[in-house]
């Protein structure tokens, strides 16, 4: 995922199109509804292009510093038994996205993509954990060559998010906090590190921002 600037908003590529028909419909409603209808088109616009924003972060701390790897709403901070791509049990940290976050994901640390899987499922409300196992989801696994550590991010579609974005590909490295993807309208995103190396700083219900806010540090 990228980020230009339309109209002086850094504006995620991924958005033009979606953006483009929704003034389209704006414009439409207006000419057929007057007032009324042009209030409504403006909001919808509006409420797009809040969508779509893509602002600038710069990640805390140092290498050992975790970042979010999504705007929203801790949900869940816990351990499980089995991840994808990782070796034994994993601390999982459950991110929330509402349709008025920023929905643009960034890598939590840096490493080499070593790992990428998609797959086909329902479309259960983000919020319930079980999403993470039954809708469809894309894993990007990452390799940090220095530490020898795996972690894993998850992007879940929602009840109302049917597209799922993942630009980077295998082998490529990505910078912490790089951007590498998105989900459309309302979703969850999870990142999985191996238990016991690392200490968590944040705790159910505390608002995290993508690139931006420290998940906690690796031990």
């Amino acid at each position: 995922a990228t980020s230009t600037h339309w109209a002086g908003l850094p504006i995620a590529r991924e958005g033009y199109p979606l953006i483009a028909a929704a003034l389209a419909v704006a414009v439409a409603l207006w000419w057929l509804g007057g007032p009324v209808g042009g209030a409504l088109g403006a909001a919808l616009f509006a409420f797009v292009l809040n969508f779509f924003r893509d602002p600038e972060r710069t990640p805390p701390g140092g290498e050992d510093t975790v970042v979010s790897p999504a705007d929203g709403t801790v949900a869940e901070v816990g351990e499980v038994d089995t991840c994808p791509f990782l070796e034994g049990r994993a601390l999982r940290i459950g991110i929330f996205l509402s349709v008025f976050n920023v929905h643009v994901n960034r890598s939590p640390l840096a490493g080499r993509v070593a790992h990428l899987e998609h797959a086909d499922g329902e479309y259960l409300n983000a919020l319930d954990p079980a999403s993470a196992a039954r809708n469809e989801r894309q894993d990007l696994g990452l390799l940090d060559q220095r530490r020898g550590l795996k972690v894993l991010v998850r992007q879940i579609a929602g009840a109302i998010a049917r597209r799922i974005v993942c630009k980077a590909e295998m082998g490529q490295d990505l910078a912490r906090g790089a951007r590498y993807g998105m989900i459309k309208f309302g979703s969850r995103t999870e990142v999985y590190l191996p238990a016991g190396r690392f200490r968590p700083r944040v705790k159910v219900g505390d608002k995290v921002k993508g690139g931006q806010t420290a998940l906690g540090d690796l031990i």
